[in-house]
This record gives structure tokens, C-alpha cells and sequence, in this order.
């Protein structure tokens, strides 16, 4: 597919705010032209929400968004109907089953209606599924069958099929294994058309044309790919925050002058005065000097406020120029397990989906576990088990201190509750103030803790969900994360990887992340590889990351 010059997203005066009243775009003019564009900016700048406008997903409250072409769309949290079979959820069941019908015979004209010009579509179908990485993946199979990654790859294969215009793709290797991620590179690669993607991913980042930055609202356009981004930016910001330096030293010698300034005309008005009471000149001409100093005096005060005043307004423009993105603060209170202490038990464990453990795994005191393995494996299922959402085959769970469990969909939140009630929940005995001001070191201030759950961005439900599980009672000493940096930004990553370095109970992250993990201090690599929990070794560690 090669692609048009007038394929096109057109933003015109866009404007979007929630039903509660939070504004997220307020005349937002924008355009994305052919090419792959990396949408960028920090948790909750609104780069789903647009992608979404963008999809007719949601409505603009204002303005125009005036797409050419047809849209595929992949939205950050991929949910398909468990008992959907494969080829229903890639949109090819109708013409496989008249394919079929002619194939076995039945020349009614309804099934050549549907099947059209497309004969080939099952051989398609199964192209397109091979190219992802899910050639295993038969057409009849249920999407139940699949995990979480597979499922995001199987819509993903269902839009290449369709061959749309313009493809919209947020956090689209979330959950994938990075055998996985080497297959969307590829296939994001050959792409032609108009191509706009949302994700903190920097080597999918680093495979884009262009980088849109969305702040306040507003978008910055950058040519090249992330690590030209960040180039550019960097040489920005030591530009802003040498003009920072230099405004402020402005402000400082414009007050200072002001002062001087105030003090020469003060001593003037004393000796005009003088002169007026020892008459030591005609009236009429002491009262014409008089006058003169005080028309002169004013005109001397507004020129050094109006100076104050161009260097305050230069100095606040300095500073907005420079970035201060917040980032998550946590503090994670009475977690510590004593070295040596019992804190998870498993033994000869069998798993809903054919997992097993042959023999016993004992985690003691504050171990940091790394769970590893290909998408399907089975890791969300372990992790579930151990958290007693699931009960096992045969074997036993132990788990010996509070655990708490942060799922990969981040689905222990009510969409209908605000944030502050939901944390809540966790936390019954807390005072609202206590819960606020936990909030607040999660970037919940003010009214934003009063946002229902529904309207939260990816990073934004990944905050909420983590301070709920932070502040509950009691503390966690197990603390279990499955695939916690699918959501977040880079700075909020770091921010992550500094909280839990703090961390002082034992953990077990299931991920792809390799940076990540390696950076949190992993002290066991496991691995769930042919259906079998096993200490990982190098070679191990190579095949389950692919």
C-alpha cells in the first residue's frame, strides 16, 4: 500500500472536556500528514483521549476533527469477547464460512455475494497472523485460549487485514513479549500510510518520523525520532534555563535600580521642599521646581516599574519555557521483612491453564523475584494463583505476610467511583485528609482526587491503583506487579524504579522490560517456559525474551 499525499488527520479549533467539567483540549488546531508520528507527553496530557477524537471513539465538545481515509484503531486496554473465535475477532468468519459452503459445494449466489473478490482471504488471514508471531494461532480457536499479549496482537492483525488509511496505536506493546515486539517493529516498519502511536517504548519511539509533544494542550512538532527529540529538547532546555538565569539577574537589577531610583527622588523632593520653606528664591519660581521635581519624579517611578514589570513577565516566560514534569512520589511505610522470614510457600503446584511447579519454591525475606517467560506462558496466571483469584489444579499456595496484587489490566479500581473512594476501599479506617494527602504524593491533587476512575488515562489508572494498594491496611510485604510499566511514561518509570529500590518487603514482577527489571535489583530470575516454573540461567533468559 502506497500512501496518498491527501491522507490526513485535520484538528480544527478541537476543543474536549469530561462530563465533570475537566477541560483536556481547549482549540487545539493540528494536522498529521502520511509518515509514522510518535505521540508523546506525560500521563494524563491527553494523547488517548485525542487518539480516541480521532477514532470518533469520543465526541468533541467543540471543533472538528476531519479524517481522509479509513481508520483502524488499537486502543491501550485490547478487550475482546472470550468466547469470540479468531477468525470472528480478525472480521473474516462470514466469508470462511462461505468460502467453505462453495468449497463443499453449495453454489448458492448469497455466498459469492459475501466472498466478493476476496478468495484469498483465509490465506491472508493466516499471513498476516504469521508476520505477528501467531502463526500457532488457528482461525477456530477462541480468543479465551489466548493471553493478554496475544490478544493485543490478534486485533493488531485484524486491522493490517483491513488495510486501513490511517493507523492509531496506543501503547501497542503493552503486555508483548519482546520476541513479540520484534514483530510489530517489523510490521510498523513497512507501513506507509498515516501512522500515529501512542507509547513510552523508546526502540518503537525510535523507529518514527516525526514526534508530536503534547502539553497543556497544545502540540510541538520535532522531526526525527525520540533520540532526535530528546536532543533537541535537551538543547532547548539549557537554552530556557539559561534565559532563567539571565531574566532573574534582569528582575534583580531592575528592583534594585527601582530602589536607587525611589531614593534620588526622595532626596530631591527634600531639598525641593527645603527650598520652599527658606524662600530662598521667588514663590512662583520655587512652586514652578517644585512641580517639575514631582512631574519628574512620577515619570522617573513609572519608567523603573515599567521595567520591573517587562522583567517579572520576562522571567515567567523563561520559566514556563522550562520543563518541570512532575513525577510520582512514593513512600512505602512498614514493608520490611526480616531476612530469613517465610514469606511465600509452593509446592507441586498445577495451574488452571497447565502451568506446573515440580517440587517446592520457598520465597524468604525481601527477595525480588523477576518472573520471565513468552506471552501465553502463563505468568498472569501464577501470579493470580498466588494471589487467590484462582484456585490450583492440585498443590498448595502459602503466602505468609499481607500480599497485595497489582494486575496487568489494573481492574481493582470501580470505573464509577472517584479516586479518592476507591482508596478508600482499601483503606476504611484512613480520614479523608490522610487519603488526600497520600493522593497527593500520587499527583491526585485537589479536585484531580475527585476524578472518577472511568476518566483516567493509562498512567493516571496505574497511579490510582498503586496508591490504593500503598495506603492499604495492613501494609504490604508481598507486593506482586504484572507488567507495571506498560502504562507509564519515561519519567514515571524512573520514578517507579526509585520507590521500589526504597522498598523493603519482597517482590515479584512479571515483565518484558528488561531495563526495568535489571534496574529494580532482581535477586532471582525465574522462568515459565514449556509450561514449567524454572530458575532461570543465561540461555533461558535469551529464549524467554526472545
Amino acid at each position: 500500500m502506497s500512501a496518498s499525499p491527501s491522507l490526513s488527520i485535520i484538528c480544527t479549533s478541537l476543543s474536549f472536556a469530561w462530563p465533570d467539567g475537566t477541560a483536556v483540549f481547549d482549540g487545539l488546531d493540528t494536522a498529521f500528514g502520511p509518515g509514522r508520528t510518535g505521540l508523546v507527553g506525560v500521563n494524563g496530557s491527553g494523547k488517548s483521549t485525542l487518539l480516541k477524537l480521532i477514532a470518533g471513539e469520543l465526541t468533541p465538545t467543540g471543533g472538528t476533527v476531519r479524517v481522509t481515509g479509513e481508520v483502524g484503531w488499537l486502543p491501550q486496554n485490547v478487550t475482546l469477547d472470550t468466547a469470540l473465535r479468531v477468525d470472528e475477532a480478525l472480521g473474516i468468519a462470514a466469508q470462511r464460512a462461505a468460502l467453505h459452503a462453495i468449497e463443499s459445494g453449495d453454489v448458492g449466489e448469497e455466498h459469492f455475494e459475501i466472498v466478493g473478490d476476496d478468495w484469498d482471504v483465509e490465506e491472508r488471514a493466516l499471513a498476516a497472523l504469521g508476520e505477528l508471531g501467531l502463526g500457532h494461532v488457528g482461525l477456530d480457536r477462541t480468543i479465551g485460549e489466548l493471553s493478554g499479549g496475544e490478544s493485543v496482537l490478534l486485533r493488531l492483525a485484524a486491522l493490517l487485514l483491513r488495510r486501513p488509511d490511517v493507523l492509531l496505536l496506543d501503547e501497542p506493546t503493552n503486555n508483548l513479549d519482546l520476541y513479540a515486539r520484534r514483530r510489530l517493529y517489523a510490521a510498523l516498519e513497512a507501513w506507509s500510510g498515516v501512522l500515529v502511536v501512542v507509547s513510552h517504548d523508546r526502540e518503537l519511539l525510535g523507529l518514527v518520523d516525526q514526534i508530536a509533544d503534547l502539553r497543556t494542550g497544545e502540540i510541538t512538532w520535532y522531526g526525527g525520532n525520540l533520540p532526535d527529540y530528546e536532543e533537541t529538547l535537551a538543547v532547548e532546555q539549557d537554552a530556557a534555563e539559561r534565559m532563567v538565569r539571565v531574566a532573574e539577574a534582569d528582575l534583580r537589577k531592575q528592583k534594585r535600580e527601582l530602589v536607587e531610583a525611589h531614593s534620588r527622588l526622595a532626596q530631591r523632593r527634600r531639598y525641593a521642599d527645603k527650598m520652599y520653606e527658606t524662600k530662598r528664591e521667588p514663590r512662583a519660581v520655587m512652586k514652578l521646581k517644585r512641580r517639575a521635581a514631582q512631574v519628574s519624579a512620577g515619570k522617573h517611578r513609572l519608567l523603573h516599574e515599567d521595567r520591573l514589570a517587562g522583567a517579572r513577565q520576562r522571567l515567567d516566560e523563561a520559566v514556563e519555557a522550562v520543563r518541570d514534569d512532575d513525577e510520582i512520589r512514593v513512600d512505602l511505610p512498614y514493608t520490611a521483612v526480616p531476612p530469613g522470614r517465610s514469606v511465600l510457600t509452593l509446592q507441586d503446584l498445577s495451574l488452571v491453564h497447565g502451568g506446573r511447579l515440580r517440587g517446592g519454591l520457598e520465597l524468604r525475606g525481601p527477595e525480588r523475584i523477576a518472573l520471565i517467560g513468552r506471552n501465553g506462558a502463563g505468568k498472569t496466571t501464577l501470579l493470580r494463583t498466588i494471589a487467590g483469584e484462582l484456585e490450583p489444579v492440585s498443590g498448595e499456595v502459602e503466602v505468609h505476610v499481607p500480599l497485595r496484587f497489582l494486575p496487568q489490566r489494573l481492574d481493582i479500581l470501580d470505573g464509577e467511583l472517584t479516586v479518592a473512594e476507591n482508596v478508600a476501599r482499601f483503606a476504611p479506617d484512613a480520614t479523608d485528609n490522610r487519603i488526600r494527602a497520600r493522593l497527593a504524593r500520587f499527583l491526585f491533587r485537589g479536585a484531580r482526587a475527585d476524578r472518577t476512575a472511568a476518566t483516567l488515562s493509562g498512567g493516571e489508572r496505574f497511579r490510582a491503583a498503586l496508591a490504593a494498594l500503598m495506603l492499604a491496611e495492613p501494609a504490604p510485604q508481598l507486593l506482586m506487579l504484572d507488567e507495571p510499566t506498560n502504562n507509564l511514561d519515561m519519567a514515571s518509570v524512573r520514578q517507579l524504579t526509585t520507590a521500589l529500590e526504597s522498598y523493603e518487603g519482597a517482590l515479584i514482577v512479571a515483565g518484558h522490560d528488561l531495563p526495568f527489571l535489571e534496574s529494580i535489583g532482581i535477586t532471582r530470575w525465574l522462568v515459565l517456559e514449556e509450561g514449567e516454573l524454572r530458575q532461570a540461567d543465561e540461555d533461558h533468559l535469551g529464549r524467554a525474551t526472545g
